[in-house]
């Protein structure tokens, strides 16, 4: 059925990669799109805050495996902007992307060194395939039952040990 195809494509990818990590559904929006418009789907009560820190730009299609990426909007600085601009006019072309094939390592070095929480992953065809957030990477590094934990000492953080990488 057309709704496995996403998870389908993300089991290509080994876990520890950042095409393992990602997320099939970021916010992508057509280069036409205004800003009232990116705003409007970063509001969206079901976007996770790390997905809502930026709008991904792709010539159609809209939907991952996108058409041609073409960069990033940051939230703040859809703030900062007209409603009725396009968010083509204010693209983050220069943004570093990440591959599907990343390793954890690389995938754990873009964002220290980038300071984001959300990043691209984009093919050699420059197509966008999906969205690592810093939760992913988050999840993927500390230890299973990591949340159980901290449940059974009273919201305090139990002593956490960070699998390697």
């Amino acid at each position: 059925p057309e709704e496995s195809a996403p998870v389908r494509r993300l089991l290509r990818y080994s876990a520890d990669t950042a095409g393992g990590l990602m997320t099939p559904e970021p916010l992508i929006l057509r280069p036409d799109a205004t800003v009232a418009e990116a705003l409007a789907r970063v509001r969206n009560p079901d976007v996770p805050p790390a997905l809502a820190s930026m709008v991904f730009v792709a010539r159609p299609p809209s939907a991952t495996p996108t058409g041609r990426y073409l960069g990033c909007v940051h939230t703040q600085r859809l703030l900062r902007e007209p409603p009725s601009d396009l968010v083509a006019g204010m693209v983050d072309a220069e943004l570093a992307r990440l591959h599907p094939e990343s390793p954890m390592s690389e995938v754990t070095r873009y964002f220290a060194a980038y300071n984001l929480v959300c990043g691209p992953v984009v093919d050699d065809d420059d197509h966008l395939l999906g969205a690592v957030t810093v939760d992913d990477v988050l999840d993927h590094l500390l230890p299973s039952g990591w949340r159980d934990r901290e449940s059974a000492t009273n919201g305090v953080p139990a002593t956490l040990e960070v699998q390697g990488g």
